[in-house]
């Protein structure tokens, strides 16, 4: 076999590996590590910004990020139709203080805040409905 034929078997493998890895990570939501409030940060570059009365979907996105406008209408249909959640977003380009100190490391990242402003959550990529009102179980039944 010849040595092109390896590397482009391998090139592929990886490929393919990684691109079966993302499937399986994208949207979901994993336990948020937030000893500290999450609002604090937030609040500072979004001072009219509020809180929602039992929990806020933070949406930090790019400019030209496809996967943001999906989550930008999935996150705001949630908004919507649950009451006393708010949702907000952060452009990422536009606050690169706020996206080290939070550790969002691509676009779309959507954190879930509870009412006090601490992380419950966070999700890297577009998450889809059903992942949003799991994350959010005493929410989800009212939906």
């Amino acid at each position: 076999m010849s040595p092109g034929i390896v590397v482009l078997a391998l090139a592929v493998l990886v490929a393919v590996g990684f691109g079966l890895h993302r499937r399986r990570v994208d949207g979901r939501f994993a336990d948020g590590s937030s000893t500290t409030t999450t609002w604090s940060s937030l609040a500072a570059v979004m001072p009219h910004a509020r809180l929602g009365e039992r929990a806020t979907l933070v949406q930090f996105s790019s400019a030209f990020c496809a996967p943001c406008r999906t989550t930008r209408v999935v996150l705001g249909d949630v908004a919507d139709r649950v009451d006393g959640v708010v949702h907000l977003e952060v452009d990422a380009e536009e606050h690169l203080d706020v996206v080290r100190e939070l550790d969002v490391r691509r676009t779309p990242t959507t954190l879930i805040l509870d009412a006090t402003g601490a992380e419950i959550t966070r999700a890297a990529g577009a998450p889809r409905r059903e992942q949003v009102l799991a994350a959010l179980p005493t929410l989800s039944q009212e939906f």
